[in-house]
Formats: C-alpha cells, sequence, structure tokens
C-alpha cells in the first residue's frame, strides 16, 4: 500500500469513528421519547410492537459500522472504536451532570424543571446502556471474527447477520433490564419492549447487509484487497 493511500486509509477510519461516536452519544440523549415504528394495534405483552424509543435509530448504524472496520481493519481497530464510545458517552455525561446543577436564568428559554425534565434520566440511561453496549458490541465483533476466520473471508452475509442478531439481542435484554431495575420503565413492559426491539434491530441487521456489501466492495476495489485481506494502519 502506498503512502498515500495509508493516509486515506487512515481518513476513512476516523470519519467511521466520528459517526460511530456520535450515533452512539445521540442514541443516549434522546431515548426517552417513544414512537409507533409501525401501528399494529394487537399489543404483545402489553405493547404494540415496534413501540420503540427513539434512541434505538441511530444505534444499528454502530453495529454497520463495528462489522465493517472489523471485515476492512481489523479486530484491534474495531475493539478501539467501541473503546471511543464508552468514553464519549462518559463525558458528555459528566457534561450534561454539569449543566444540570448550574442554575438557570429568569430569562433562559429552557428552565431547569424542562432541562431535567429531558436530561434528568440521561446519566441512568447512559449507564444501563453502556454496561449493555460494551456486552454486546464485544460480542458482536468476537463472533463477527469467528464466523470470518471459519469461512476464511467468505459468506460476509452470515458473520454480518450472525454476529448482530446475538449482540442485539443481548444489548436490548440487558438494557431494558437495567432500566427496569433502576425504575425507568415498569417490568410489565419489559417482554413487549424486547420482542419489540429486538425484532426491529433484526429486521435493520438484514436491510444493512447490501449497505456492508457495498462498504466492502468499495474498500477492497479502492485499496486493491483480496478476500479476508486487512488494512494495516497505525
Amino acid at each position: 500500500m502506498t503512502l498515500r493511500d495509508k493516509a486515506l486509509a487512515q481518513q476513512i477510519y476516523l470519519v467511521l469513528g466520528v459517526l460511530f461516536v456520535t450515533s452512539l452519544v445521540v442514541s443516549n440523549m434522546i431515548f426517552k421519547k417513544f414512537f409507533y415504528f409501525y401501528p399494529i394495534e394487537t399489543p404483545i405483552f402489553g405493547v404494540k410492537l415496534f413501540e420503540l424509543s427513539v434512541g434505538i435509530l441511530p444505534y444499528p448504524i454502530t453495529f454497520l459500522i463495528t462489522d465493517l472496520i472489523s471485515e476492512i481493519y481489523g479486530k484491534q481497530k474495531a475493539n478501539h472504536v467501541v473503546i471511543g464510545g464508552v468514553i464519549a458517552s462518559f463525558f458528555s455525561m459528566g457534561i450534561i451532570c454539569v449543566g444540570s446543577i448550574v442554575p438557570a436564568t429568569d430569562w433562559s428559554p429552557i428552565s431547569d424543571a424542562v432541562f431535567k425534565s429531558v436530561f434528568g434520566s440521561t446519566s441512568v440511561a447512559v449507564l444501563a446502556s453502556m454496561l449493555a453496549y460494551l456486552f454486546a458490541q464485544f460480542i458482536d465483533i468476537r463472533i463477527y471474527h469467528y464466523w470470518k476466520n471459519l469461512t476464511k473471508g467468505k459468506h460476509l452475509w452470515l458473520r454480518n447477520n450472525c454476529s448482530t442478531f446475538l449482540s442485539q439481542l443481548v444489548d436490548t435484554s440487558t438494557v431494558l433490564v437495567l432500566l427496569c431495575l433502576f425504575k425507568e420503565i415498569s417490568w410489565d413492559l419489559f417482554a413487549g419492549l424486547l420482542v419489540a426491539g429486538v425484532s426491529f434491530k433484526i429486521l435493520i441487521a438484514v436491510i444493512d447487509t447490501p449497505f456492508l456489501y457495498l462498504g466492502v466492495f468499495l474498500f477492497r476495489k479502492q485499496f486493491k484487497l483480496d478476500v479476508n485481506e486487512e488494512i494495516q494502519i497505525d
């Protein structure tokens, strides 16, 4: 690989890392709003199917990005992005805590009450999300590389979906258990939200598979990579 190609690969890795961190931090900040992804009226375990938090919308992007980084840059670089996302999330939580402590002025468009209503549970959400996220992302990366080594770099769809399906189940169930324990949501909503969350994430994982193929194809074409070959950057 030429120095120019290596510099380009480093820049792309940086952009992917920024998109990953942004998606993760935003998902933690907007989680308190819920919506109907598809309004099926018949409830399942007390929750209508696809009754979801808006925080779930950017979250699948993080798994697509880690799978792409795993495929092109390797396991170590994927783990680096995961750790960076954890640091950014806790840093953002600290900023929000400080913002909650300082008093609002009389003329402030956003009062202390409104600010705390929107961001008051963010620290709990971030803690729950980070614990679930750590389990899920590291499981995703491990399973992805297990199947990659087993298939010698072939069957990209298999490792992408197998790793994402299991990791998303771990992520959704863990964060819901923690939110129930912290009394952010009631236990009677747990089963319905689990089915809705996992179903949505599996659907997104299937949908994003062609995008992963496209990304891998463009990388291999740009950097002239063979199947199962990874880019080595410092």
